[in-house]
């Protein structure tokens, strides 16, 4: 009986010592960050400054930081990067530059009839024109005016001819500002070319290319639009409020004409913005 006993403690001693032994060994799969073994296994934990250490005795260096793409193929002042990859980049830059500058209708930006005065400020036009007192103002900003081309798109990339192409014509939103003497607000309009002709009655012989989207009063000088001002949304206008609105601009200057011609300013000036952005951007990647 006493050995029975003896063997069954012994057996729960070997039992438990194996419990502590594995329990004690799960750690060793899993190694801390710290751990010599989690070199090997997590490479990429590892601290920059470790890495790059000159006192680091491993001399262990992932390829990551080692790759040939990464390391300058050109010796250059600037220290930067330079590879194939942007050689063949300054290249297409390069062309690209020439053939717009072929295409390019103005060297020089179009005038505005009607004794407009033009003020551009980068990619933004201010136009000015005093009428009898008043003061009518129109900004305009050429970045994202140029429609997209659903008709390419529809193509699934077929390319056509350059003599199919159509036009490149910026048609960007602008606002128009009139101020009278006296006054501490401006009665604001928000404008825009929509897709289609806007036509608001039967009979009319010239359809307007230009559209109200809203029209607010804002104090005078403001750049930006107070909401908390009243605006008047122009998408469900009783038409005949909607036309003596377009009246009121017809009269003051901003009419079909004005458009068109804005419309000729703008592409002019979106062209040339963009013919400059192909030029810094051949002078950064080249590094010139």
């Amino acid at each position: 009986m006493l050995k029975s006993v003896v063997r069954a403690v012994g057996a729960a001693v070997r039992v438990s010592t194996a419990t502590a032994s594995t329990a004690r060994a799960l750690p060793l799969s899993c190694p801390t960050l710290g751990s010599p073994s989690s070199a090997t296994t997590r490479p990429f934990t590892r601290s920059l400054c470790l890495l790059t250490s000159k006192g680091a005795s491993s001399g262990y260096r992932p390829k990551l930081f080692t790759s040939k793409a990464l390391n300058p193929s050109v010796s250059c002042g600037c220290g930067g990067l330079h590879t194939e990859g942007d050689k063949a980049f300054g290249a297409f830059l390069s062309d690209e530059i020439k053939e717009e500058a072929k295409i390019q209708k103005n060297k020089t930006l179009p005038k505005m009839s009607g004794g407009w005065e033009l003020e551009m400020n980068g990619t933004e036009a201010k136009l000015t024109r005093n009428v009898a007192g008043e003061k009518i103002t129109v900004t305009f900003n050429v970045n994202n005016s140029i429609p997209p081309n659903f008709e390419e798109e529809a193509d699934q990339g077929q390319q056509k001819p350059a003599e199919e192409e159509a036009d490149v014509v910026s048609t960007p939103n602008f606002v128009v500002e009139v101020t009278k003497q006296a006054t501490k607000h401006s009665l604001v309009f928000d404008c825009h070319f929509p897709e289609d002709e806007v036509s608001h009655g039967e009979g009319e012989e010239e359809s307007d290319i230009f559209a109200i989207r809203e029209v607010s009063f804002q104090p005078e000088g403001d750049t930006d639009w107070k909401e908390t001002s009243y605006t008047l949304n122009t998408d469900s206008l009783d038409w005949a409020l909607y036309d003596h609105l377009m009246d009121f601009l017809a009269d003051r200057g901003v009419d079909n004409t004005f458009a068109d011609e804005l419309m000729e300013l703008s592409t002019a000036a979106e062209h040339q913005e963009y013919i400059k952005f192909l030029e810094d951007l051949q002078g950064f990647v080249k590094c010139n």
